[in-house]
């Protein structure tokens, strides 16, 4: 059972029948609180915790339309600052924090934790949405809490950087590279190798490594979408 101190919290609209939001500030045994947004849909299947890329945020665009489109299918999602605004204004300068793949992973496993005792999401199987440097993190956190993490999902990331965890994640991986990321390809379709667990690699045709083209963000919504369904709902999870 996880014990970690409550977050403090504040709702960011008024409940629906729908989707309930709140804003969190969720503090960590490493004496930091990271801020974050929660958007809990009814009677959600899942939940989502998002690990933004380098020099991103929880405001991410890219990564609050997949959140979206995750709610839409009754998928709770958790966004994060896994800095703090201090550590982001020495990132802005160094642009190192945000390639400390330990810290992030370990600022994950912290949130992770802390969800096992947040009591609006208790039961929900958890997963994790990394993006860029963020996936990296995501599948070294994933190593870390292999009982607790039932499914990856990376978007256009770097999970070479996860090293030699790579070997022990035991979660269900998917992989999703722009079509035209070259260099990104080539790292996936490494780590996909070491991966043993179950992982799939799909390639967004015309996509670059933002998914900044017309419909390429829609496509990687969809994939993520479907193998978060497959593998955080019970009710669909059990039928495989």
């Amino acid at each position: 059972m996880c014990e970690v101190p409550r977050a403090k919290e504040a709702k960011l609209d008024p409940p629906s029948r729908t989707f309930e939001r709140r804003a969190l500030r969720i503090p960590l045994r490493s004496s930091i609180t990271l801020e974050a947004d929660l958007c809990l849909p009814a009677a959600s299947r899942g939940i989502v915790l998002f690990a933004h890329g380098s020099g991103s945020s929880r405001f991410s665009p890219r990564n609050r339309q997949v959140a979206e489109s995750l709610n839409e299918a009754k998928l709770a999602t958790l966004l994060v600052d896994l800095l703090t605004s201090d550590e982001e204004a020495v990132d802005e300068r160094t642009r190192e924090l945000r390639f400390d793949i330990d810290m992030l992973a370990d600022r994950l496993v912290g949130l992770t934790d802390w969800l096992c005792d947040y009591e609006p999401a208790a039961g929900l199987r958890i997963g994790y949405f990394g993006a860029s440097t963020g996936a990296g993190a995501a599948l070294v956190a994933a190593a870390q809490r292999p009982d607790a993490v039932h499914a990856v999902v990376s978007r256009g990331g770097r999970p070479d950087l996860a090293g030699p965890a790579l070997e022990r994640v035991r979660a269900p991986t998917l992989l999703i590279v722009g079509g035209n990321d070259g260099p990104v390809i080539d790292m996936n379709w490494q780590a996909l190798a070491v991966l043993r667990g179950e992982k799939r690699l799909s390639l967004v045709p015309g996509a670059t490594h933002l998914f900044e083209e017309p419909e390429a963000l829609g496509a990687v919504s969809k994939l993520a979408r479907d193998w978060f369904r497959d593998h955080l709902d019970p009710s669909r999870s059990t039928k495989k």
